[in-house]
């Protein structure tokens, strides 16, 4: 049997990039113009549309990181909400012993979910279809049972988070609260398009093709899965800790909300997965769509539009936004 060493993708895949020119100038430039844009609006703009534009960042990461098992590997999560919860109660058991400064709460709350991501995986990812899609649900269910009966995290009373006070150049902790999310959004993206783009992602997309002429041809199948899940997990982790800080009150139905798993994975296949972009068009839009619903419609509508553009997308345009783009340019990549 011929073995495909990582070096040979790797070499194809540079030359790709030399051909094609890697994202990760212009995706740095766009975060922090971003970053320079909030800095800047300060005490000019409402800080509602400051907690809007938190949404759609962090939906941008949630989305991003789902993309890198689902759309690259094929493996469907559905236990977005359970990672995203890991995160969130790390920061209120660090804020309950020592009140750390919320960059490390991320930190913290990325390696917790990263190392939850990795065990999970290394537990289920012999699974496949449809059976590695109701694991990671049980799993969410299983944490959410755990929480639910820990009461030194509020249990299912919850638990209150103050916000510190907001420190220069900030005006107020939920700019602040924006900036950090902005800066996990950039880096989310930036770690996507390097794994698209490395041995790695050529890798998780001959396993999505076919994972068993991929194994065949020497593809590391379980490492790759290993490390897409251990990020995936992780992301999705550190785009729920700065979460207590964001609603100050914290119980498991906000924190397992239904809505998250659901926008987590109807984003990238709106915008179109296996694509580093995809996932970014798809939370962008259908976050924006759903803030503007909360304050002219109903916060209600939100799942309802989701579902139905879900619905349309997958009948209509099976490869997203990003398909739709690519047909109209004639095919081009």
């Amino acid at each position: 049997m011929t073995q495909i060493s990582p070096a040979a993708p790797a070499a194809r895949s540079g030359a790709k990039l030399r051909a094609a020119g890697h994202p990760g100038i212009a995706i740095v430039l766009v975060g922090a113009a971003l970053v320079g844009l909030e800095l800047f609006a300060g005490s000019g703009v409402s800080e509602y549309y400051f907690l809007a534009c938190y949404v759609i960042a962090q939906y941008v990461v949630l989305a991003t990181a789902w993309n890198i098992l689902g759309g690259y590997a094929g493996y469907v999560n559905f236990g977005v909400a359970g990672f995203f919860a890991v995160g969130c109660y790390t920061t209120i058991v660090l804020d309950q012993l020592i009140k750390p400064p919320l960059p490390v709460s991320i930190l913290v709350a990325g390696a917790v979910a990263g190392l939850l991501g990795f065990g999970t995986g290394y537990l289920t990812l012999r699974l496949r279809g449809v059976f590695f899609s109701i694991a990671t649900l049980a799993l969410a269910m299983v944490l959410q049972t755990l929480i639910v009966n820990w009461s030194f995290v509020g249990g299912s009373r919850g638990a209150y988070v103050l916000r510190p006070d907001a420190t220069a150049p900030f005006v107020s902790y939920v700019q602040f609260l924006l900036v950090v999310m902005t800066i996990l959004g950039t880096m989310a993206v930036l770690i996507a398009a390097a794994v698209e783009r490395s041995w790695i992602g050529m890798g998780l997309a001959a396993i999505r093709d076919d994972e068993i002429a991929a194994e065949a041809s020497g593809v590391p199948g379980l490492r790759l899965k290993l490390i897409a899940t251990t990020l995936s997990g992780a992301l999705m982790g550190m785009a729920g800790a700065p979460f207590p800080y964001f609603i100050t009150y914290v119980d498991p139905p906000s924190a397992f909300s239904l809505a998250i798993a659901v926008n987590a994975i109807a984003m990238p296949l709106i915008g179109g997965t296996a694509t580093w972009w995809g996932p970014v068009i798809g939370a962008v839009l259908l976050a924006s769509a759903q803030q503007i619903l909360t304050v002219t419609i109903s916060s209600a509508a939100n799942l309802l539009i989701v579902g139905i553009l879900l619905v349309v997308f997958v009948t209509a345009a099976p490869s997203g936004v990003v398909g739709l783009v690519r047909r109209w340019r004639g095919g081009g990549s």
